[in-house]
């Protein structure tokens, strides 16, 4: 196992273990899944907390052809020359703004998602004083009500961008979507968008569009709708081995292994008496004489403080809860009287095989999902990358 620390100081107080061999198998998972799809590893939200580029590469030495990201920040980031992504896998970018980076996503070759026709002016001004054509794909919006292009307006959105297509200032690459309710079984509206992605993108392609490729699968369609697997599939989440559904099953019901694990050194255990108020607004009580274990980590660490009272961390080898208020930089569990050292490890989630808990154990102690559990773990805690070599090279098991 390689061993990559972006802080000298990780093995001193928290880390975050990113294990990309962890992450390869799931991209090779997720694309057994879709065997006739292109695989777009999305890695926005640095990697949905995990580090983009890191994340980036691995995917890409499992399989994947083209990254996604939300910002042009993000995705200039990924097709920087230093990150270390092959040129041939594509990079997209969905979340624009007016007055953003068209001239620089257009010349790093970023394929430029566009909603509406505000947009399509933007980039088309960009692009007769760009060096490249831009790559641009058309956002649908099907029925999620967020981004996208209203079926209303597609016929004016279409029309401009093929005259743009025809001044040779861009090509239309992709038609694409986005779910609203793909992680509920069976909800009405999978069908309907379904339905409503067919009919526009057919409109497009009846009046001359030929994109490169039509996508609306995310995590959940990718697991369980083949029928949304179209050209190109975009896993979010579950190639971080979470899984997007407890209704849907969990990461091992689909054969994916969390890849993150927060872990911390017990800064301070002492005994205190019963009767002990144990942090802001003493919300808890010690029940009797005990020991408490102080947890170096906090709100300013990205842990919850809607899990105050519930979040789960493992000590020792057993479970044990966060005792009254979670702080910015700290908690409190109760050790019940055991006394170990300071500086034994608190696991508060991982891949749950040594008994700890995992991100869905601390979403459902803070209200939330899991997505959210392992994002906003901040920059504080450093990453520690393991099985940086791709199968079949040293570190990779």
């Amino acid at each position: 196992m390689t061993e990559t620390a972006t802080s000298r100081t990780a093995s001193l107080r928290a880390r975050a273990e990113i294990d990309l061999a962890a992450l390869r198998a799931n991209v090779r998972t997720l694309r057994e899944k879709a065997p006739g799809a292109a695989f777009m590893a999305v890695v926005k939200a640095d990697g949905y907390g995990h580090g983009a580029i890191p994340c980036a590469r691995a995917a890409v030495d499992a399989g994947a052809t083209w990254i996604g990201t939300a910002t042009p920040e993000e995705a200039l980031a990924v097709r920087d020359a230093e990150s270390g992504i092959p040129a041939d896998v594509r990079v997209m970018c969905w979340l624009w703004t007016p007055g953003g980076p068209w001239r620089e996503a257009i010349e790093a070759g970023i394929d430029i998602s566009v909603s509406g026709v505000w947009a399509l002016r933007e980039l088309t001004d960009a692009a007769r004083t760009a060096t490249r054509p831009a790559r641009v794909q058309l956002k649908a919006d099907t029925g999620l009500g967020r981004n996208g292009c209203q079926p209303a307006d597609w016929p004016e959105l279409v029309g401009a961008a093929l005259a743009a297509e025809r001044e040779g200032i861009l090509r239309v690459t992709g038609l694409w979507s986005h779910f609203a309710c793909a992680d509920e079984p069976g909800h009405p509206s999978i069908a309907a968008q379904l339905t409503r992605f067919r009919e526009m993108t057919a409109y497009a392609e009846e009046r001359g569009v030929r994109p490169e490729v039509r996508h609306i699968a995310n995590s959940p369609a990718v697991l369980t709708l083949p029928e949304t697997h179209f050209d190109l599939v975009r896993p979010g989440i579950a190639m971080y081995g979470v899984s997007p559904s407890p209704e849907l099953g969990t990461s091992a019901d689909f054969g994916l292994r969390p890849v993150m694990t927060v872990t911390a050194s017990l800064a301070l255990v002492k005994r205190v008496p019963g009767g002990h108020g144990v942090s802001y607004g003493h919300h808890y009580v010690t029940p009797g004489e005990t020991t408490l274990g102080l947890v170096p980590l906090g709100y300013g660490d990205g842990i919850p403080r809607h899990a105050s009272g519930t979040g789960p961390v493992l000590v020792d080898g057993k479970w044990r809860t966060a005792a009254g208020r979670i702080a910015m930089d700290q908690f409190v569990v109760d050790l019940g009287g055991d006394t170990p050292e300071p500086g034994t490890e608190a696991v508060l989630f991982g891949p749950g095989d040594r008994g700890e808990p995992t991100a869905e154990d601390w979403a459902q102690a803070a209200g939330t999902i899991a997505y959210e559990i392992v994002t906003r773990i901040s920059s504080r805690v450093p990453r520690v990358y393991v099985n940086e070599e791709p199968a079949g090279q040293p570190g990779d098991e």
